[in-house]
């Protein structure tokens, strides 16, 4: 988008106190995002605050599981932006001046979204981006075999739901001069 198209479209110069990315900084084109965002904030105060989530912690039975899964058989399909999310966004490029507190995050050090899920909500998530594109050229990663073992891990606690904690990781600066 151009600095025309942005004025038109979505602020003026200097016009925003905070801009917000949910979850997809790392598909982003940084250096012309950040070109944008540093045109519509407020000097030097506007704030840029993004932030992503990693996979959800279930239990040490079902992450005994997932982990093989996402580490050796996921890997190969996982696009190369996901390492950005998997080191928390602290190896983003964030040409801001970072705010202070924990790992510059402002007041928050740690933030949790908790959902309530069961097996099939679980499947549902894991068959994401990489799984998709596994499954896209004839992979096929939650073999019976491999289900089973979410099955039995999932189920050894006889709870046909769990709590899902997703960590939540931010990243806040301000524009300045």
């Amino acid at each position: 988008m151009s600095i025309t198209e942005l004025e038109q479209n979505v602020a003026t110069q200097s016009s925003v106190d905070l801009v917000t990315i949910a979850s997809a900084l790392h598909w982003f084109d940084l250096r012309q995002f950040y070109k944008q965002v540093k045109w519509v904030l407020k000097k030097p105060s506007g704030v840029i605050a993004a932030w992503t989530y990693t996979m959800p912690k279930i239990n040490e039975s079902v992450g005994a599981v997932f982990k093989p899964f996402d580490t050796i058989d996921c890997k190969p399909f996982w696009a190369p932006q996901r390492k950005l999310v998997d080191n928390k966004y602290m190896s983003i490029d964030f040409p801001f001046e970072l705010v202070d507190g924990y790992e510059n995050t402002g007041p928050f050090d740690q933030f949790v979204v908790e959902k309530l899920m069961d097996l099939d909500d679980y499947f549902k998530f894991i068959r994401c981006s990489a799984y998709q594109k596994a499954n896209d050229k004839g992979v096929e990663l939650l073999t019976e075999n491999v289900m089973e073992k979410f099955k039995a891990a999932w189920n050894e606690d006889g709870q046909s739901q769990k709590i899902a904690r997703f960590r939540v990781y931010l990243r806040i600066g301000k524009v300045g001069n």
